[in-house]
């Protein structure tokens, strides 16, 4: 495997910043060891911890109580548990304190010296408080977050456990803060956020700004600095008179050489810095820097284009788990670790399954140039109640995602998790439909797939799942294009491709589940019959893997994957990331060639 390195293609990139796409100088890093309590009997409230926090553990924040990787390791779920972070923090003068978690499952309250500073539901979108009004002056300040997490299958919670064992594909669960925690002292009047969207035909980036606490009384400027590998693009200054605004930045000025050259792909991931300053008068009030990639994915006569070239995806599947740290990645190394396995085996990209994946992660995917497709957590029943928590989520990990192009698909569903039914149910479908306008109202350039694996309903691509064990069955299957888009008959003889009432309308085909063979095991278990040689495993594997890319009309695969997890043994590594087989036999089939 080839070794890893925390070398960065963008310039404002630091080591370890939770948000890289959103780099401000004066943070905190908040992660490390923080008191803990476990409130099974739900009295902290009523006892008011906040105040009085009877520290019985300690924990290593961001790991979960569940994990070896937090100090506790305590497997057995508790719906209610409690921190305290200690810290000697004064405000500054003339700037706010904001608190940010990236990821805290499930709902999460919090306050500051015993003061209310806000709350989220929600596991996997970050979230911030403006915690300025609750600090003290002097000394020491004091942050207690309380979580109540549930084994709920309403709430989307992805591979996460709900009847207190693991049980076919679903591990153990994660309750509490998961991801970094951090805090960073900013103006009152700032930029918020700034949605950055390419568009490489007209050789334009759209900025849309979002700026808060705006005072009509300031004198306010916006400058926007473009640089291309050290060099100017364009830079453009922006008086400012209302909290939200867009602009057009050509970005032809000052790019030597062929434009094409410059776009953002796999194995050519060219990446713009862009640094935006606000300016109270002559007074600088705010600073980020960011970067972004000129690309574009389209879809024409049934193929998937990349910066309108046809576009052939080689894919893995990855939960992203770790053995003592479950959903957390043990450090930034590991993510990259894991993108430089990955790339070395030959995949062009992965799909993120079941998960949304520390902003790192992605970060790292933009560098290298990895295609990712982002998934959100399933839920697994069906109701409203179900239906407003999955809604209000996901829109916030689409609108905070939406900058990293390395993302080119959505995934809201996937195998009908959650909308059980979908095959006759008209309610889920036409949940699914809406989930599918409003992630396009949002974001209308990358496709969506609106129920990966089966039973689609409107999807800008049909993907299929399956995990029969030879090439030869699984090209028989699907050699003839019209028996599996077809309404009439299942494609792999117990699921149909579409949810009754739609049907095929030429889009890309994608078997993105296949193969999850496994070497044979007495604690875990695979698709099919296990093997017992690396020799087995790459016949299998290749004679999988030569069927799908045999078939002309199919434009890409995902190979089920990447690592074993817990008690699911089909990794092409184990979960402490050892090959199982040489990975440039894995990389040569993926590449056409080899046995």
């Amino acid at each position: 495997m080839t070794g890893t390195t925390t070398k960065a293609a963008t310039k404002f990139y630091t080591p370890n910043y939770p948000r890289p796409q959103f780099v401000r100088s004066q943070w905190l890093d908040l992660n490390g060891e923080w008191d803990f309590s476990f409130d099974d009997d739900h009295a902290g409230i009523a006892a008011r911890w906040m105040d009085h926090f009877p520290a019985t553990h300690t924990i290593n924040v961001p790991f979960t109580y569940e994990t070896a990787a937090s100090g506790i390791g305590e497997e057995t779920c508790h719906p209610r548990i409690w921190y305290r972070k200690q810290l000697v923090l004064s405000p500054l003068e003339g700037k706010r304190t904001v608190l940010h978690f990236e990821g805290v499952d499930y709902k999460a309250v919090c306050w500051v010296n015993g003061g209310y500073a806000g709350e989220h539901e929600g596991a996997y979108a970050r979230f911030s408080f403006d915690i300025t009004d609750q600090l003290r002056q002097d000394g020491v300040n004091e942050i207690v977050l309380m979580v109540a997490d549930s084994d709920s299958c309403l709430q989307p919670r992805g591979k996460q456990r709900w009847a207190g064992r693991n049980h076919d594909s679903f591990y153990v669960q994660t309750t509490g803060i998961w991801k970094s925690v951090w805090l960073e002292h900013v103006h009152a009047t700032r930029l918020d956020s700034v949605k950055m969207t390419p568009d490489i035909n007209r050789q334009m980036l759209r900025l849309d700004y979002s700026l808060q606490g705006l005072n009509e009384a300031q004198d306010l400027r916006l400058e926007t600095e473009i640089t291309f590998q050290g060099e100017r693009v364009n830079k453009l200054s922006l008086p400012v008179d209302r909290a939200s605004m867009t602009v057009e930045v050509s970005m032809m000025g000052g790019i030597n050489g062929p434009w094409l050259q410059n776009l953002w792909s796999p194995g050519n991931p060219n990446l713009f810095d862009i640094e935006f300053v606000l300016y109270a008068g002559e007074q600088e009030i705010d600073r980020v820097g960011s970067y972004f990639g000129m690309r574009n994915i389209s879809i024409k006569g049934g193929q998937i284009l990349l910066n309108n070239l046809p576009l052939y995806q080689r894919l893995i599947l990855d939960q992203g788990y770790w053995t003592d740290s479950h959903l957390t990645p043990p450090s930034e190394e590991a993510l990259i670790q894991d993108i430089e396995a990955i790339l070395e085996m030959g995949y062009n990209g992965l799909r993120k399954h079941m998960k949304v994946e520390d902003a790192r992660f992605l970060y790292w995917c933009d560098v290298k140039g990895v295609l990712v497709w982002s998934e959100m957590a399933a839920a697994y029943e069906y109701n409203d109640e179900a239906l407003e928590r999955f809604t209000g989520e996901w829109l916030e990990v689409v609108r905070q995602q939406y900058n990293h192009p390395c993302i080119i698909t959505w995934v809201p569903f996937n195998e009908s998790w959650g909308v059980q039914n979908i095959l006759h149910d008209v309610r889920q479908q036409t949940f699914t439909e809406g989930i599918y306008y409003l992630t396009k109202s949002i974001d209308p350039y990358r496709p969506v797939i609106t129920n990966d694996g089966w039973e689609h309903t409107v999807s800008d691509i049909l993907t299929l799942h399956d995990y029969v064990e030879r090439g030869e069955a699984l090209y028989e299957t699907y050699k003839d294009k019209d028996s599996i888009t077809g309404s009439s008959g299942t494609y792999n003889e117990w699921k149909f491709a579409f949810a009754e009432g739609y049907k095929y309308k030429g889009q890309p085909i994608i078997i993105s589940e296949y193969g999850g063979i496994a070497f044979k095991s007495e604690h875990g278990w695979g698709y099919g019959h296990q093997v017992d040689s690396e020799e087995a495993f790459l016949e299998r594997f290749g004679s999988l893997t030569r069927a799908i890319q045999a078939i002309p009309f199919i434009s890409g695969y995902c190979y089920t994957q990447v690592t074993d997890v817990q008690d699911e043994v089909n990794g092409l590594m184990t979960a402490d990331r050892e090959p199982k087989v040489p990975l440039v036999r894995i990389r040569e089939i993926n590449l056409g060639r080899g046995m």
